[in-house]
């Protein structure tokens, strides 16, 4: 006869554990106990059954007693409860409904008690409309008082996952449903600059979100509970989910002579082996060892318990395996979005006194140019030699296999220099050439060679701003849609012409949208001399830290439950697809669209830019038009635009009449560079896209942006033909101001604009035109240079300095580039 091997507890760790054991070893006696009905479930699933996105409930049910009995030879002894442990004599107490009291032999013993939910001493928590959620008899209790009972609110105390979990699959179910944090955020494996996307996602999704703000007590009023917070407020609901956290469920140890933690876990070695010989245990009943930052610490995952199942029945049978610390990978859907972690996030860093550095990125999940593209956020945190110490991403897809990929990366001791050379797999529909994973690692590799210098957007809030210029190197769209607080805008592509602007006895606080141009920016400014910080992550970081929650709004019980709203019952007379575009593309869309609307028609806009659910809202409240709708749908943010013809007026009071104001632009294009004339069109469409009439005025080198490409034949002078000849003969043929290396620097230009899918200047032309700017070629530039109307693209008005001063007259900008 073999070993015997006792395994308490079943779920990931001990089901895992005989598994193994039985095909490492045909001759052992293994017997297992499990306290209920069920020795190996979903428990992951449970929320998802719950909010019937499961309807076949056996499907949660992994293994059973029978199918372990038949394929494995285990004893599986259900409803059979262990009481005790004896270490020295090698002994169990068993408490069984059907054998009654009794006690079991070992020579190996294998623990798997897993952990139970927490239940504090809150006066009135022992309501029967308050549950909480761990296992299939939960499950069918919330489940069974969801659909028999009158219930049509719900609130769910605790922001950890399977609370997060229930709060989607309860609204699913068609609820009411408030969430209740007592810590700032919910969600604590991530940090606040991180977590706030999620917090936002809720919101967006019709729940309460109360942060900040604990339970004081409950009181049943039998139809209902009715809950205090911490600050006085007042909540009145048909169900409570109790999600506040687990503890280890080893009471059974105290006197077993194994040693525990301080809050009861279960001190184990790397072999999984505990105090007491000969007894192993896993799952979230034990403590373990940070990956990361070697701490003791607890993780209740089931990755890591599976593991652990496997490691511990190898030590049994003889294969000396260990287990190496837990990183504490995880990942979470919430509605449309996706949050995934791994490693350890600023908080825990901050607490231990490790060193670190930041970096934030947001690409897409893949190439921009292919359909459903949406951009995703990822935090890089690493130390000075580069070490990963951990990452966190939020996004509609594609967060997943990032966060799986840095966590591989570290697990194999690898640092952001190895992100930088991983060769990942690409297609337009998967990924872009430059996987948001390298991305991150080019990033990091910058901040460290001391090619930029970053500043997070968290500790630019406490930054000393007395000696700083506070720089935005958006678009003038993008800065008049929202920006932070003192900041001065210079477009990056105007950066070095205008570069005097800004003073060199202070630091340059730089930042554009997601950190890019703000790199493009930092390096100009270094290299000109300025002391420079980029704000890493760009806006789209650092305004997230604005979000809160709305306020409570105390919904009463509804007799039905709320329909998803129906996008479709919405009725629209155009409709414009703006996916896969960046800031300010989509606006620029909307705009032409909207002009080309009658008043009073209704536009339906599209975008997958997260973005543009915060810039639809300013761009309609700054243009007068009313945004009838939004929402979201998954990556995409649907709106519905009305076209209004009221105008933005100023009243005189003296004279009580109405004037119209000075709000026209105006640009006089001098240039013939490339980068200048793309910066003068990006201004001049940000301009018409917010509304305003737009005159531009190109005159001396600045005509050879409106020639047309090809050759046109006609009659000109020998010294006109010669001025022709030397020029560059329109748009595709201009060149870089600054760097243009024999062309090179033009070509490297255009190829990095269309991978960012950044509109080219030939697209922004156009875009021009159609958008009803004014583009003026000078009538006594055309005759010095030798260019005839002909020659000009389609489009262009002939005027002379009198036309540009009237336009400027009514103009409250004028721009000379």
């Amino acid at each position: 006869m073999g070993k015997k091997v006792l395994i308490v507890g079943g779920v990931a760790g001990g089901a895992s554990a005989a598994a193994r054991l039985r095909r490492l070893d045909e001759n052992a006696e293994i017997i297992m106990f499990e306290r209920g009905n069920y020795i190996s479930f979903a428990n992951c699933g449970l929320p998802y059954y719950i909010g019937e996105t499961i309807k076949d409930r056996n499907k949660l049910l992994v293994q059973t007693p029978e199918a372990m009995k038949k394929r494995f030879n285990i004893d599986v002894r259900i409803n059979s409860d262990v009481i005790s442990v004896n270490s020295i004599k090698k002994t169990i107490q068993v408490k069984s409904s059907d054998r009654g009291a009794y006690e079991e032999s070992y020579d190996y013993l294998i623990l798997s008690p897993g952990a139970k939910a927490i239940r504090p001493g809150i006066a009135g928590i022992e309501s029967s409309r308050i549950l909480t959620l761990r296992n299939i008899p939960d499950t069918d209790r919330i489940k069974t008082f969801i659909d028999k009972e009158d219930v049509n609110s719900a609130v769910v105390i605790g922001g950890g996952y399977v609370g997060i979990e229930m709060v989607e699959n309860l609204k699913k179910k068609g609820l009411n449903v408030t969430l209740v944090e007592a810590a700032p955020h919910i969600l604590a494996p991530f940090d606040s600059d991180m977590v706030a996307s999620v917090e936002k996602e809720l919101e967006q999704n019709s729940v309460d979100l109360i942060l900040n703000d604990g339970v004081k007590f409950f009181n049943d009023n039998k139809n209902n509970v009715e809950i205090t917070l911490n600050s006085g407020t007042k909540i009145t609901t048909d169900l409570v989910i109790l999600s506040i956290g687990v503890s280890p469920d080893t009471n059974f140890l105290k006197n077993s002579g194994i040693k525990l933690g301080v809050k009861g876990h279960i001190i184990v070695n790397d072999r999984l082996q505990t105090s007491a010989q000969n007894i192993y245990a896993v799952g979230d009943a034990i403590s373990v060892t940070d990956f990361v930052n070697n701490q003791t610490t607890a993780i209740a995952l089931a990755g890591p318990a599976n593991k652990q199942g496997r490691i511990a029945a190898d030590n049994i049978a003889g294969l000396n395996s260990t287990y190496k610390g837990t990183q504490g990978t995880a990942i979470i859907k919430v509605f449309g979005l996706t949050a995934a972690s791994t490693g350890n996030n600023e908080r825990t860093l901050k607490r231990l006194n490790i060193p670190y550095k930041v970096i934030y990125v947001h690409p897409s999940s893949h190439a921009s140019y292919y359909p459903s593209s949406s951009p995703l956020s990822l935090k890089l945190i690493f130390d000075d030699s580069g070490k990963i110490l951990g990452a966190q991403a939020t996004g509609y897809d594609g967060v997943d296999k990032r966060i799986d990929v840095i966590a591989v990366t570290m697990r194999l001791g690898g640092t952001v220099y190895d992100l930088t050379e991983l060769e990942l797999s690409y297609a337009p529909p998967f990924s872009s050439a430059k996987d948001p994973v390298n991305m991150a690692g080019f990033v990091a590799e910058n901040v460290l060679s001391g090619k930029m210098e970053v500043i997070t957007p968290e500790a630019f809030t406490n930054y000393d701003k007395e000696n700083t210029v506070l720089l935005d190197v958006r678009s003038p769209i993008e800065y008049n849609n929202g920006h932070i607080d003192g900041a001065i805008n210079i477009p990056v592509d105007a950066l070095r012409e205008r570069i005097g602007e800004l003073d060199k006895n202070k630091e340059i606080i730089e930042y554009c949208q997601v950190g890019l141009r703000g790199y493009i920016a930092s390096r100009i400014l270094s290299q000109n001399g300025y002391k420079v910080k980029n704000i890493t992550g760009g806006y789209k970081s650092a305004s997230i830290l604005n979000f809160k929650p709305g306020k409570f709004t105390h919904k009463a019980p509804i007799s039905q439950p709320e329909a998803a709203l129906d996008t479709a019952n919405i009725p629209y007379d155009e409709s414009l697809d703006a996916c896969g575009l960046c800031c300010p593309g989509p606006l620029m869309q909307v705009k032409k669209s909207i002009d080309e609307l009658d008043t009073g028609k209704v536009l339906k806009v599209t975008a997958s830019d997260p973005g543009f659910y915060e810039d639809v809202k300013a761009w309609c409240t700054r243009t007068n038009n009313e945004l009838v709708d939004l929402n979201k749908n998954g990556a995409d943010i649907i709106a519905f635009i009305k076209k209004n013809s009221k105008s933005s007026i100023l009243e005189n009071s003296v004279k009580n009449t109405v004037v119209e104001p000075k709000d026209n632009k105006t640009i006089v294009v001098f240039s013939g560079d490339l980068d200048k004339a793309i910066a003068s069109f990006i201004i001049a469409n940000g301009a018409a896209s917010m509304g305003k009439k737009v005159t531009m005025f190109f005159t001396f080198w600045g005509l050879n942006i409106l020639r047309k490409h090809e050759k046109v034949s006609v009659k000109k002078g020998f010294m006109d033909s010669m001025f022709g000849f030397m020029m560059p003969r329109g748009s595709k043929k201009l060149k870089l101001s600054k760097m243009n290396m024999l062309g090179m620097g033009t070509k490297m230009m255009r190829k990095v604009m269309k991978n960012k899918n950044v509109t080219s200047l030939e697209d922004l032309i156009k875009s021009a035109i159609d958008s009803g700017i004014q583009i003026v070629a000078c009538q006594m530039s055309m005759d010095v240079m030798g260019i005839k109307k002909e020659e000009l693209i389609d489009g262009v008005k002939i005027g002379g300095v009198g036309y540009y001063l009237g336009e400027a007259e009514d103009s409250n900008v004028n721009l000379f580039i």
